[in-house]
């Protein structure tokens, strides 16, 4: 490996590090659905069940890789998903998949239109 492929592929293992726990996972799924409002954090304590604390240890992870960006909103935080590092990090596993290596059809990842 070239020296200069090592810095963004340690970052994209970061990153899926980072939303690699069933929790961190829930948030990235709600963050999605709810794109691009995003949620309050009360929202997403809601709909997950975490408690205050475990689910601000668990955005803090997910916002250090940039894969969510939290807004104040005056007694609120707003949080979103960062589509833009999402579409970074799918971007690279197309290229190594379904472009370089061919292991995967394009196709057979796309959902027919209905």
């Amino acid at each position: 490996m070239h020296p200069a492929d090592a810095e963004p592929i340690a970052h994209y293992a970061d990153m899926f590090a980072a939303m690699g726990t069933e929790s961190r996972l829930r948030i990235m799924q709600l963050l999605l659905s709810a794109h691009p409002e995003g949620l309050v954090v009360g929202e997403i304590q809601a709909q997950l069940g975490l408690s205050a604390s475990n689910l601000s240890h668990h955005l803090d992870k997910l916002k250090n890789e940039e894969l969510v960006a939290v807004q104040r909103e005056g007694t609120f935080l707003r949080c979103r998903a960062n589509t833009a590092a999402l579409q970074r990090l799918l971007a690279f596993l197309y290229a190594e998949c379904c472009q370089r290596s061919c292991a995967v059809s394009p196709k057979s990842i796309l959902k027919p239109a209905s």
